[in-house]
């Protein structure tokens, strides 16, 4: 469609739990409206929207993936519908927020048998954040053990009395084979191919109809004064009038309809999609949000307007390198358009522009305001860029700072893999932000930290595939510390005469332990000349080598008080690097004299759980050797734990969190001191996953 308006489109999103069923109900709508000529299906690997090989693998939703579909309503309507599928799985939250990101209707797919889970919880809490308009779809109403009653009531006792029911089954689990809609008093029902006609409400189903209508016209008036005046006046307000403030109720976010159906069968399917017109917003009703000059600022999806264009997700693709998925905020684009990337000042040129279905890309001219395309090839425009003409001072607000995530560092099979891995590293976090990369240089490690395990592999399942990289992965080392146990007083001495210019230096060094976190106190006690003052930078800096090269376990040193109290020097054979040599050999004969002690790191902690699990993770708080310094609610349902714990233990933490969670913990961690190994665990130190849970 290159001539839609944008008035006639709709950006939806489909959220909910993983397994609830949202990729089925989305190739549903597609082979309904006609854009795909087969039925896709997730379990066979036929899917058009889980179209990448590890998405396949898993018979699960990985990443983000569009399609576009035409649907026309029966009034006449027709709109187009961009159809977003994201993931249910809580690794790849930051996926789904960028389908919301460009979204104007989210549909929450429930379960009729599980019912709303911890997955449906996240994301209603995050469109609940930004506002944006939900309805809910019961799917799977055919299946054994489907309660369509539950299901309501449970969604009404999680999300409020503004979730209201739209619709009513025909019939139940196996013999579920038609809907009730509530507002127009008819029922449609279908045949074994999933088409639908129009018929009479029975009988039998009359009465509730009726009062399940009453219920609905309530909530709906309830929010406009003048609609809610008549019906209390006993006026019989029409379902047109009734259904238009619906509309804007929805988009306001004050009520949630219902609908219910079955991908599998396509009982109800074709109903959405014509709720999906009549009841969802189009980008025209919501503006988006940027700053300007660091004021929030709303841009109207004017396709007049001036060109204005969000990168949302970046994929890297074998055959045409990068592509881009874009939003078209405002304006409209063409072409060959040059834009300005309004915060690298870099200008791309928009050459090929198409539409997605899935993995497929249709080739397309134009993209008006509100609409969602795609471009090949921007060579400096990463996820959540701004594309504007020059001199436009936009930018998107920044996302909060991400929850701890998991880590593990990798390792390159081979001298191939190893030339390639930066790059490949690189274009792997650019397609997907949740990835953070980082050098230990300490540790000599390559480091990338995923939202959590699920999440990692399939990471590096893709860095293989896409880039022809393989690696191996390892614990990430715990940067332990050590130092000296008791004072001590050493002599260094470097004495190099064997012809020519010698080497000669000492140090009379008083070493001791310092404060907790002090690192190193340096203190220059020599009297009397003993050594040259132009000496002193040098003898320093020796100290300062030997806590890098480690104590007598291999761990760098650390709260460390040296004083240099005598020494004697040569006017000849004296030199910078003498006086560094000695005070380090210096220092390391005081390690081994006066005994180390190991230090490990230690994490300040803040941890968000639901109340119920509360009693769980503080009793595993304890396991991981952690202590609990504050508790409180958090609001919502949820109490924050501060909690002091050693870095070695919460290397899995993100994940077993989440276990012990039922998905809904988060948790935020800093380093905040070194505290000593207790002595029962100072043999695993020599072990490569350390102390703590690997």
């Amino acid at each position: 469609m290159d001539d839609v308006a944008t008035t006639s489109i709709r950006n939806v999103v489909l959220v909910g739990h993983a397994g609830s069923g949202k990729t089925s109900l989305g190739e549903a709508l597609l082979h309904r409206a006609g854009a795909t000529s087969r039925l896709g299906r997730v379990d066979d690997g036929t899917s058009v929207l889980d179209a990448e090989p590890e998405s396949v693998r898993r018979r699960s939703t990985l990443t983000l993936a569009i399609a576009s579909m035409t649907w026309t309503v029966t009034d006449g309507q027709t709109c187009k519908i961009n159809l977003i599928d994201t993931p249910g799985h809580e690794d790849f939250a930051q996926v789904v927020d960028a389908g919301l990101s460009v979204a104007d209707l989210a549909v929450v797919v429930v379960s009729a048998v599980d019912g709303p889970q911890p997955g449906t919880e996240r994301v209603w809490a995050r469109c609940a954040e930004l506002g944006l308009p939900r309805l809910v779809f019961v799917t799977k109403e055919d299946k054994p053990s489907a309660d369509y009653d539950r299901i309501i009531t449970q969604a009404r006792d999680t999300y409020g009395a503004g979730v209201v029911a739209l619709e009513l089954p025909v019939g139940s689990q196996q013999s579920f084979h038609g809907v009730v809609d509530l507002l127009f008093d008819r029922s449609r029902e279908y045949d074994a191919d999933g088409l639908g006609r129009t018929v009479p409400v029975a009988d039998d189903q009359v009465e509730e109809q009726r009062r399940r209508r009453d219920e609905l016209v309530e909530e709906v008036v309830s929010g406009d004064d003048d609609q809610l005046e008549r019906y209390l006046a006993g006026e019989t307000l029409s379902a047109q009038d009734v259904q238009r403030t619906l509309a804007r109720e929805v988009a306001d976010g004050l009520v949630f309809p219902v609908l219910v159906g079955s991908a599998a069968t396509g009982v109800g399917v074709d109903r959405l999609a014509d709720f999906i017109c009549e009841l969802g917003p189009s980008p025209a009703q919501r503006p988006t949000t940027v700053l300007v000059g660091g004021r929030a600022t709303p841009v109207p999806a004017d396709p007049a307007g001036e060109p204005l264009v969000h990168v949302f997700r970046t994929m890297a693709d074998q055959f045409v390198g990068q592509v881009s998925l874009l939003k078209v905020l405002s304006g409209t684009l063409r072409g060959d358009d040059k834009l300005v990337n309004t915060t690298t000042q870099s200008e791309e040129r928009l050459h090929g522009l198409f539409f997605l279905r899935g993995k497929e890309h249709v080739p397309t001219t134009k993209v008006v305001a509100g609409d969602l395309g795609g471009v090949a090839k921007l060579a400096a425009s990463p996820t959540r860029s701004l594309l504007a003409l020059p001199g436009r001072p936009v930018s998107l607000a920044p996302l909060p700072a991400p929850a701890a995530g998991y880590t593990l560092a990798v390792r390159p099979l081979t001298q191939s893999d190893d030339d390639k891995l930066p790059e490949a590293l690189r274009r792997l976090c650019a397609e997907d932000p949740g990835l953070v990369v980082n050098q230990d240089d300490e540790a000599g490690q390559t480091l990338v930290t995923a939202v959590g395990d699920t999440h990692l592999a399939v990471a590096l399942e893709r860095l293989e595939r896409k880039f022809g990289v393989k690696v191996e992965t390892e614990a990430v080392r715990v940067p332990y510390r050590e130092t000296i146990s008791a004072p001590v007083e050493v002599e260094g001495k470097v004495k190099k005469q064997s012809g020519g210019h010698g080497q000669f230096a000492v140090t009379q060094l008083r070493v001791s332990p310092a404060a907790r976190g002090a690192g190193l106190e340096f203190v220059d006690s020599v009297v009397g000349g003993a050594i040259p003052r132009h000496y002193m930078p040098a003898v320093q800096r020796g100290v300062e080598d030997a806590m890098v090269s480690g104590g007598p376990r291999g761990h760098r040193l650390t709260d460390l008080r040296v004083e240099c109290v005598d020494g004697k020097y040569h006017s000849v054979d004296s030199s910078d690097m003498a006086f560094r040599t000695a005070a380090a050999l210096g220092v390391a004969q005081a390690l081994r004299q006066g005994g180390s002690i190991v230090l490990e790191p230690v994490s300040a902690a803040t941890i968000t759980v639901p109340t119920a699990s509360q009693g769980d993770v503080l009793a595993d708080l304890a396991t991981r050797r952690g202590r609990v310094v504050d508790t409180g609610g958090g609001g919502g349902g949820e109490e924050v734990i501060e909690a002091v714990v050693p870095t070695a233990e919460l290397r899995r933490y993100a994940v077993d969190l989440r276990a012990l969670t039922a998905g809904r913990g988060h948790y935020r961690a800093v380093h905040d001191h070194y505290e000593p190994v207790p002595e029962n665990l100072l043999a695993q130190i020599g072990d490569p996953a350390g102390v703590g849970r690997a």
